[in-house]
């Protein structure tokens, strides 16, 4: 693993724990996260910064972890970007409660068998 792969996997990891934090604070309830906007807009800041850093790592790392959908992650990143104020909250929510964890697990894996 290279120096920028371990980097960018750090990152991630970091990213994905802060949005579990923030539901943490909001007791993970759904109805919370549709009512908080500034929650909505925290943990949708992280999806983003994880879509950019899916873009620094190398494609050795990426076939490394065939089990994430790398691309979707990437183009998760581009409609939030570009359609911001079309984002359905529905699938913010399941993004953060479905994927997000096994994207922290299988980044946490790689980090330490690196090491």
């Amino acid at each position: 693993m290279t120096l920028r792969d371990r980097a960018a996997l750090e990152d991630i990891l970091s990213y994905c724990e802060r949005t579990q934090s923030y539901l943490n604070r909001s007791g993970n309830s759904p109805e919370a996260f549709r009512q908080d906007t500034m929650l909505q807009d925290a943990c949708c800041m992280c999806i983003v910064q994880i879509g950019e850093l899916v873009g620094l790592l190398s494609d050795e790392a990426k076939q490394a972890m065939p089990q994430i959908p790398w691309r979707s992650i990437k183009e998760t990143r581009n409609f939030y970007v570009h359609n911001y104020g079309h984002i359905n909250v529905s699938y913010v929510w399941a993004t953060l409660r479905e994927d997000l964890p096994q994207l922290m697990e299988v980044c946490a894996a790689m980090l330490s068998d690196a090491e």
